[in-house]
């Protein structure tokens, strides 16, 4: 049970920020906008709206190979975002970030680039009982091809990492561990530095799947010692089909081409290619440049915060949601463990999650229900789905109030 001394207030200027996303300041179905749908991609600022407009508006060329100014204005914006990537999660070198569509893309690269070269008949790739599909059905593929074993590491009743079993899961024969940073169904915020340290004891890589931490904790890629981690930039306030895959030098040098085409070529022969150098082996082809340009408004955007205040800010709108929900008869909530960041997951023992969904938009309140793509999930909890409300840095201790009493409102009139 949470209490009200787990409940902190922080200093963040909510309404300030507020006036920054458009989006926000409209009525759904006749009411104000109630967004609690972050964990599947948050608004946007309205310095990342203007700068993706002036992109397009003053720069828009291809990059890398045009010699004339909106080319070389391009290609400049482009790296600058990924100097800023580099520095927002601490990496040794700005050639150690690749940018792909997202964190599916991220992952797909790895288990279809170092998953093929290195994995072998027998060997084992350990992911959790937490991940998202995407890091689920990428290893899967690749370790059927290959004649490899899928392990998975189980949870506690709380939803948290089984370390315990975990350990006794690495063998000489782990090659790779994939895991969550932060669930996006329960919250949990696994112990990933625990993990990496464990998975390199026994000879393995680690990828993490930053796609909701990357928000809500802070990252530093160097002190973690992770060998490669995925996120995506629309989930962290900028545009949709941005992501990114950090990897170690000597990791991604070492790992064969994902595509082919232009970008990722040296020099091109009918008998022969051979490939460019880091970080564009890995970016064949046009990349979606404006909204990579845009990712580092995003990133100035995240940078202009005080993290640790917007950290405890959403902690506290977690908790008091948690709290809330503990008190309406009826109500169950799926997943607590004490090291939660974002989201929170309920349901109903009155009304099918859908159908709380579907009402709760009718009074302009936006969560998400399902498997949230973590049906392996879903199906070990022994539940079809959840509701999920999920926050942001502009989401208002109001907002959870309206939350609480629409859903309490809807669970009693069910039980007349």
């Amino acid at each position: 049970m949470t209490t009200l001394t787990d409940i902190k207030k922080a200093p963040v200027d909510v309404e300030a920020i507020r006036q920054r996303f458009p989006a926000l300041h409209q009525q759904v179905n006749g009411y104000p906008l109630v967004y609690l749908d972050n964990a599947a991609t948050s608004q946007k600022p309205q310095e990342v709206i203007d700068a993706l407009r002036r992109y397009y508006e003053q720069d828009n060329a291809n990059i890398h190979r045009g010699i004339h100014t909106l080319a070389e204005r391009s290609t400049a914006n482009f790296e600058e975002t990924r100097k800023a990537i580099q520095q927002f999660i601490h990496a040794g070198e700005a050639e150690e970030i690749v940018f792909t569509s997202g964190t599916t893309g991220s992952i797909n690269l790895v288990a279809q680039t170092y998953g093929r070269k290195y994995l072998q008949e027998d060997d084992e790739v350990i992911i959790s009982s937490l991940e998202h599909h995407s890091n689920i059905v990428p290893w899967q593929m690749i370790c059927e091809e290959k004649g490899a074993k899928l392990k998975v590491i189980p949870i506690t009743e709380s939803g948290e990492l089984n370390l315990d079993a975990y350990k006794k899961l690495l063998t000489e024969k782990t090659r790779m561990v994939s895991v969550a940073h932060v669930s996006n169904t329960l919250g949990t915020i696994n112990p990933i530095k625990d993990v990496i340290d464990l998975a390199h004891q026994a000879g393995a890589r680690v990828l993490i799947d930053a796609a909701q931490g990357i928000v809500h904790c802070r990252i530093d890629v160097q002190a973690l010692d992770c060998d490669f981690l995925a996120f995506s930039g629309h989930k962290m306030y900028g545009p949709t089909g941005t992501g990114v895959l950090y990897g170690k030098r000597e990791l991604l040098e070492a790992m064969p081409p994902y595509q082919g085409g232009g970008e990722m070529i040296k020099e091109v022969t009918f008998a022969k290619t051979t490939y460019n150098e880091l970080p564009y082996k890995f970016e064949a082809g046009t990349p979606n440049i404006g909204d990579v340009v845009t990712l580092k408004t995003a990133v100035e955007f995240i940078n202009g915060l005080d993290r640790d205040a917007v950290i405890a800010h959403e902690e506290h709108l977690v908790r008091k949601t948690m709290q809330g929900l503990e008190q309406i008869p009826g109500i169950r909530l799926i997943g607590t463990a004490p090291h939660k960041a974002g989201v929170v997951s309920f349901v109903s023992d009155h009304i099918h999650h859908f159908d709380l969904g579907m009402m709760l938009d009718a009074r302009g309140i936006a969560i998400r229900t399902g498997h949230h793509c973590t049906e392996p999930l879903m199906s070990l909890l022994n539940i079809e789905g959840t509701c999920r409300a999920s926050f942001a840095v502009y989401n208002t201790e109001q907002e959870v109030d309206y939350l609480l009493q629409a859903v309490r409102a809807l669970v009693e009139k069910k039980k007349k």
